[in-house]
């Protein structure tokens, strides 16, 4: 059943067939009441209960919501038993015990709620997105082999002796991560974003060819969100 099947007032069956066929699983009152969906009778106008009607002398749709009365009818009761509802001005009101009796065939439920029942319940099946953990600082950069290995074949002049003299865009003011060479010069990292930008910027190197890198090569997978975060603040 589509969506457009789907009465304005639809009956129990009618709402539980439409929410079968968009959640692949049987549907009952008692699932819908449990969901969370209010049912509703139509009260026909009563003299006996100007207050309850009103200006309302057609009849007006009342809401089942108190739990008691919910609760019976998830019970599965014979027929709808309603104690207390909303007046034709949307006013709770208690009604005069033991309450209006109605037959089950009566209840409705609104198209709008039960479609945004449904809605939710596909938001809720959706597998959970993937959570990109940042770089830690101890993976804050990439070593002279992966540099070399990600970029050397990009660029025109030697890498490998520009890394080396940690000069330009490379030094410690640029793509090299600053104090990862304290301790050893082969310890060095350097950012590959940056690195990546300053080749481009600096020595024209292609941003497709960039673009490809970050997409080829497994250790710079990690920085691919980075890379493109920075590629939209810099509009490119």
């Amino acid at each position: 059943m589509t969506t457009t099947e789907l009465p304005f007032r639809a009956t129990t069956e009618q709402s539980c067939d439409w929410l079968a066929g968009q959640t692949a699983t049987p549907w009952t009152l008692a699932r819908l009441i449990g969901s969370g969906l209010t049912p509703w009778v139509w009260l026909d106008y009563d003299a006996a209960y100007p207050d309850l009607f009103g200006d309302a002398n057609g009849g007006y749709a009342a809401p089942i919501f108190f739990e008691g009365d919910t609760e019976r009818l998830a019970a599965g009761s014979d027929d709808v038993l309603i104690t207390i509802t909303k007046d034709a001005y949307k006013i709770v009101t208690r009604l005069p015990p033991p309450g209006f009796r109605r037959e089950l065939h009566e209840l409705r439920f609104l198209k709008k709620e039960v479609e945004k029942l449904a809605g939710k319940l596909r938001h809720e099946a959706e597998p959970e997105p993937v959570k990109v953990v940042a770089a830690k600082e101890s993976q804050a950069g990439i070593g002279r082999e992966q540099v070399l290995a990600g970029f050397a074949g990009l660029v025109r002049f030697d890498l490998a002796q520009a890394l080396a003299d940690g000069g330009g865009i490379f030094g410690d003011d640029g793509a090299r991560v600053k104090g990862s060479a304290r301790k050893a010069k082969n310890k060095a990292l350097w950012n590959p974003v940056t690195l990546a930008l300053g080749l481009n910027e600096v020595h024209r190197v292609p941003m497709p060819q960039l673009k490809r890198a970050f997409g080829t090569h497994a250790f710079l997978f990690e920085w691919a969100d980075h890379w493109n975060q920075s590629l939209t603040l810099l509009g490119k």
